[in-house]
């Protein structure tokens, strides 16, 4: 599948912000969809992951309880719900992608498919 990203914009610390994920050239059935961030210099951070068949959700430690991942079935996308935004959120976020039954490892090289990225700039 090829991605999209959008959502992305300016928001004031403590915001939110809804990014979503779009597939075209199929659906995300059977897919594992992950939330990945990148800043200047640093490497690729991972946010969060949905395996698609049963909506099971992951998240990783700095945004745990702030963001959820869903899914939309209707329109086949994942959204990512940001909430209590910090500035240490501003970052190009990515949607990735990648066929699997079982939940892959939270690094950016498990995932095969990848949107284009979205910047999101949280002003303090």
């Amino acid at each position: 599948v090829q991605l999209q990203a959008s959502g992305g914009g300016l928001v004031q610390a403590g915001g939110s912000l809804r990014l979503s994920c779009a597939a075209s050239g199929g659906t995300f059935g059977g897919y594992v969809v992950a939330w990945f961030r990148q800043t200047p210099g640093k490497e690729r951070e991972y946010v969060g992951q949905i395996r698609w068949r049963d909506g099971r959700t992951y998240y990783g430690h700095s945004v745990k309880g702030r963001f959820t991942i869903s899914r939309n079935d209707a329109v086949n996308k994942v959204d990512l719900q940001m909430n209590s935004l910090k500035p240490e959120d501003t970052a190009v976020y990515y949607c990735a992608a990648v066929y699997s039954y079982d939940i892959p490892a939270p690094v950016p090289r498990q995932y095969d498919s990848w949107g284009q990225g979205t910047l999101v700039t949280v002003s303090s």
